[in-house]
């Protein structure tokens, strides 16, 4: 077994970036991530459940969801394996988070009238007032690559001007990260940000942390993702949690292997018919066709 847990498991992830003593190095991550948009200084995880009394919305569960000291919504999703409609989950998590902001009357301080000088008050705000948002970031890890995505690691979406390409509206934002597509070696990963992809995609191989990542980031993930540091609760869930994931690539590979050797039999079945076609277009008797592409008398009569 890796030295260090798989952060494509659920409890992997948990233990690397959902814990109080994860919290200087899921910043980091954030930090890097977001560079030159947005600097978070500190952060409060958040009840990742949506309790939602609209039963549709009820029960939906975040990976991580957090705060900023600034005010900023993040949620940061982790996805292992493709499922159907993957995009719009996260077009869906991301718009729940919206619109949980104005669920709740939304009131302000204000100063009593003259007569109670310093004194504050609360009082609803007004219709317009109700619908200012804070920015919610949705970022998605995801361990697979997303055909409705361009065949690239990372895809920033905004919502923004078709005809020029000018940001609307700032306050929604997500950030899909493809780890298949990330190729670098160690030796390429001359940032902070490449480095940090980088251990994330490689480090359940490994039996130490590289020496050429010294950053401190990477000795705190040493001692957060050891398995060996691991609670005795945490160590039996994540070995059930490795066990089920090394099921899931067997099927997956299974399932690509079955699929691939499918489409290689009727790829070769195409060119028989193909060859069969050409045979009898120049007057080839069908005896003979049969003999030379193995199809039946019906199949060339067909033709």
């Amino acid at each position: 077994m890796s030295h260090f847990v798989n952060p494509f498991t659920d409890i992997g992830f948990k233990i690397i970036f959902g814990q109080p003593a994860s919290k200087p190095l899921l910043i980091t991550l954030l930090n890097e991530l977001l560079a030159g948009e947005h600097h978070i200084e500190d952060l409060t995880f958040l009840d990742k459940e949506d309790h939602s009394e609209n039963r549709n919305d009820a029960g939906i569960i975040y990976d991580l969801y957090c705060q900023t000291d600034s005010g900023e919504y993040i949620i940061v999703e982790m996805q292992n394996r493709w499922h159907s409609n993957f995009l719009d989950r996260t077009l869906y998590y991301v718009s729940r988070a919206i619109s949980r902001q104005i669920e709740q009357p939304i009131t302000e301080k204000i100063k009593v009238p003259e007569g109670a000088s310093g004194m504050l008050c609360e009082e609803q705000v007004s219709y317009g007032k109700r619908y200012r948002l804070s920015t919610v970031y949705g970022i998605f890890l995801m361990n697979f690559k997303e055909q409705e995505l361009e065949s690239k690691f990372r895809t920033d979406t905004v919502i923004a001007d078709r005809e020029n390409g000018r940001v609307v509206n700032a306050h929604f934002r997500q950030i899909y990260l493809q780890f298949p597509y990330f190729t670098k070696e160690l030796s390429d990963c001359n940032t902070l940000y490449d480095k940090l992809i980088y251990a994330l995609k490689n480090m359940n191989q490994w039996n130490r942390m590289p020496d050429a990542l010294k950053e401190q980031v990477f000795q705190r993930l040493d001692r957060l993702a050891a398995v060996a540091n691991l609670s005795e609760a945490d160590r039996i869930a994540y070995d059930k949690a490795v066990d089920s994931f090394s099921v899931s690539q067997i099927v997956l590979e299974d399932s690509w292997n079955d699929g691939h050797a499918k489409g290689v039999m009727e790829g070769e079945r195409k060119k028989q018919f193909e060859i069969a076609r050409n045979l009898k277009r120049i007057g080839i008797k069908s005896e003979n066709i049969i003999a030379t592409t193995g199809l039946s008398r019906e199949e060339v009569d067909s033709l």
